[in-house]
């Protein structure tokens, strides 16, 4: 069931992806890049009201709680790197934690069996959210503007209603049967008939827990009425997350990860993400080789790709985890000659099957849905943010007075290692369930610099295609000189070790490159699109925003 969910994540898999590319606009004082156009055009009056890249960033987080609820959250948690313009650098994991009361193998039966529905839907797939005190967090260190000039637009865009778009429309019926099956007393992305585009979604609940949460900042949702609201669902519901859960809950400012790729300087997000690791792993695997005389998505090009892909993913699974509960071997999967020897027995004859490749052993050099915005401010303040309920919609269950839906987080822990989760990756013991314990995640968000200035702000959802979409979109403009929207829109390719398999975007690769790849061994597997890139890039003639096509993504500036 979770490679079918992986594959076809929507009933429009079969949908051939429409490349287009929007003539390229470049701004002088400011971009905010995000996955709702109402939620980039909070970001850009905020911005214009005099706040920077965190206040808008703070904004925009709660807007897509609003106007994005199948990613956009409060029920969930997330990723933050930051860089100042002076190239001060931070990154804030405000990712969800296990309940206190979990256990490790909570969702196996009596034969020891992962049971999939048990991670995936209702309360016991949710973990304690994050998004909240994250958001408190950033704002007292770097927000300018006051914490309800920054609140403020989501409890009106609640209050009010907004206009949904017709992808919106189209998901809120698709999902109609697990809406009512999870929420038998009602909700609000629920109505009688069919939504339609441009129909007014209004919540009435979610800008209370809003007006709670601008008045009373943290105690707003981790205390009071909103966590009653939450304990008291989790109790009908037969859920973990208890009032101590919700009151102990903190998100955690770590040493970003930096590393080099030729003279870019990548500043991306250390675990409990894996992200940050394997990008920098991925970028230092194929720099020696020269994929610019090679071509973009070309034979070569594409193998290399995917075999370094193949070796970081292997190391995912077996060495990231919560580094509050695990020991992650930073220093040695980064060590160049680490990751030069992983790539050493490369075979330009014939794919590397993946029952070959193994996890390295770098102790010895030790010294699906989510969403992504961009944003950069007039001095230059760069953010980049990865947030997520994980599935589409999470746990599909939306908390009774508090108009918001939960997480199912838990299912990115090793349910079972070994056993693969809803987007097919493999984990280990690195990632076993613990009490109070953040499960692993894909998310990147990446800030770049050359010649120590602010160079591109990118990251992207898509579970699994999380890194290697970033990892991608890297390439397409440093590598292939491709312009911030070219970059994004560019179809793309993935590779996890497992299963052993490449899917692909439709018309990714031409003819006679799929027939090259094929005869050496590589199976090629079509799905549905690939991530959804929201990216900035740093020219001459100002900040050049790119907005993925595949969703109704949308790059405003000043």
């Amino acid at each position: 069931m979770h490679q079918v969910r992986f594959i076809y994540n929507s009933l429009f898999a079969a949908v051939l992806f429409v490349q287009t590319v929007s003539a390229q606009q470049f701004y002088k004082n400011g971009v905010v890049v995000s996955a709702h156009p109402e939620a980039s055009k909070v970001g850009l009056a905020i911005l214009k009201k005099g706040g920077n890249a965190i206040d808008a960033a703070v904004a925009v987080q709660f807007a897509l709680a609003v106007v994005y609820p199948n990613a956009g959250n409060i029920g969930g948690g997330g990723f933050l790197v930051y860089r100042d313009h002076k190239g001060n650098i931070a990154s804030l994991d405000y990712r969800e934690k296990a309940p206190g009361l979990a256990s490790r193998d909570m969702y196996l039966d009596e034969q020891g069996k992962a049971i999939t529905e048990k991670s995936l839907y209702g309360h016991l797939a949710a973990g304690v959210p994050g998004t909240v005190d994250g958001m408190v967090k950033a704002h007292k260190r770097y927000g300018k503007l006051s914490w309800k000039d920054v609140v403020q637009p989501s409890v009106d865009l609640a209050r009010n209603g907004f206009p949904i778009t017709a992808k919106q429309a189209a998901e809120f019926n698709r999902n109609r049967t697990m809406f009512q099956k999870q929420n038998p007393s009602g909700m609000s992305l629920l109505k009688e008939g069919s939504w339609e585009k441009g129909d007014i979604l209004i919540q009435a609940e979610l800008a209370n827990t809003f007006e709670q949460i601008r008045d009373k900042g943290r105690a707003g949702f981790y205390e009071g009425s909103v966590a009653g609201h939450i304990v008291k669902e989790m109790k009908r519901g037969g859920g973990l997350i208890s009032y101590k859960d919700l009151k102990d809950y903190q998100a955690l400012w770590r040493t970003p990860i930096t590393g080099k790729y030729k003279d870019y300087k990548i500043i991306t997000m250390p675990p409990s993400s894996s992200g940050g690791i394997a990008l920098v792993q991925l970028l230092q695997s194929v720099e020696p080789f020269p994929m610019k005389r090679w071509g973009h998505n070309q034979d070569s090009t594409v193998r290399l790709i995917v075999e370094a892909e193949r070796r970081a993913y292997a190391d995912r699974a077996t060495h990231l985890g919560d580094p509050d509960f695990y020991k992650v071997p930073v220093a040695g999967l980064l060590n160049k000659d680490y990751i030069r020897q992983r790539m050493s027995d490369l075979n330009w004859q014939m794919a590397t099957p993946s029952s070959q490749i193994k996890a390295g052993d770098p102790s010895a050099r030790e010294s699906e849905q989510t969403t992504h915005y961009s944003i950069v401010d007039k001095a230059g303040n760069a953010v980049s943010v990865t947030t997520t309920l994980n599935g589409s919609y999470g746990s599909m269950v939306m908390v009774p007075g508090a108009g918001f839906i939960l997480n199912n987080e838990m299912d990115d822990f090793s349910v079972k290692p070994g056993s693969p989760n809803m987007y097919g990756l493999v984990g280990g013991e690195a990632n076993s369930i613990a009490p109070g314990k953040r499960m692993l995640s894909s998310m990147t968000p990446t800030i770049i610099e050359s010649k120590g200035d602010l160079y591109m702000v990118v990251g992207t959802p898509g579970g699994s295609t999380i890194i290697t979409s970033v990892f991608q979109t890297i390439l397409n403009v440093i590598e292939f000189g491709q312009s911030m929207q070219e970059a994004v829109t560019s179809r793309r390719f993935h590779h996890q070790w497992l299963p052993d398999e490449v899917f692909t975007e439709s018309g990714v690769l031409d003819a006679e490159t799929e027939k090259k790849i094929t005869e050496k061994g590589y199976k090629l597997t079509p799905r549905a699109s690939i991530g959804r890139v929201d990216a900035i890039l740093k020219t001459p003639n100002g900040y050049e925003g790119g907005a993925d096509p595949r969703g109704d993504d949308t790059s405003l500036g000043w």
